[in-house]
């Protein structure tokens, strides 16, 4: 008895025919980049206030040292303490999500790391069921049926505005 050879492509085979054409398509990977406003810096400048005022707290001389009074100190540094980190680590960049084109299986995803480290998908669209794909100077908006903004993404460079734009192109309705 003869054994069958899968890997041979068999013309007309739709499946054989579907994987060529994606053999050079490779997947792409973009960064959700903050705006710099004002409420951000003002966030950092205040954490860091807070964590420095939670050891400076114990620097400069106080009132008498009760126990009382000692332990409210501790209380408060510790509280300033935790407070502070939280508010300067909340636009730190690995809490920011990726976008993750697969022009495999034609959607995107946004991934967001989860509290262990690993990748966890917060978000699937396929190209079939976006609306629109807007490109602008610096950024690609991607838009849902009825226009409303799904995402914003910054782009880096023009190699990653052509690869993206020949991914979508004929699959979603480009445009400007």
């Amino acid at each position: 008895m003869a054994a069958l050879d899968t890997s041979a492509r068999i013309p007309g085979d739709a499946r054989a025919s579907s994987r060529g054409i994606f053999d050079d398509a490779i997947p792409l990977i973009f960064n959700f980049k903050p705006d710099v406003t004002f409420q951000s810096i003002f966030l950092r400048v205040l954490g860091t206030a807070l964590v420095l005022s939670s050891a400076i707290m114990w620097i400069i001389p106080g009132a008498s040292g009760d126990a009382q009074m000692v332990l409210m100190k501790l209380g408060m540094s510790v509280f300033m303490l935790f407070c502070g980190l939280a508010v300067s680590m909340m636009n730190h960049p690995d809490a920011r999500p990726d976008a993750y084109f697969d022009p495999i299986r034609r959607e995107v995803r946004v991934l967001q790391k989860s509290n262990r480290g690993r990748p966890q998908t917060v978000l699937r669209r396929s190209y079939d069921s976006l609306g629109a794909v807007r490109f602008q100077d610096k950024t690609v908006e991607l838009t849902d049926m009825d226009g409303s903004i799904l995402m914003r993404l910054s782009l880096s460079s023009a190699e990653e505005r052509h690869a993206l734009r020949s991914q979508l192109t004929g699959v979603v309705p480009i445009t400007s």
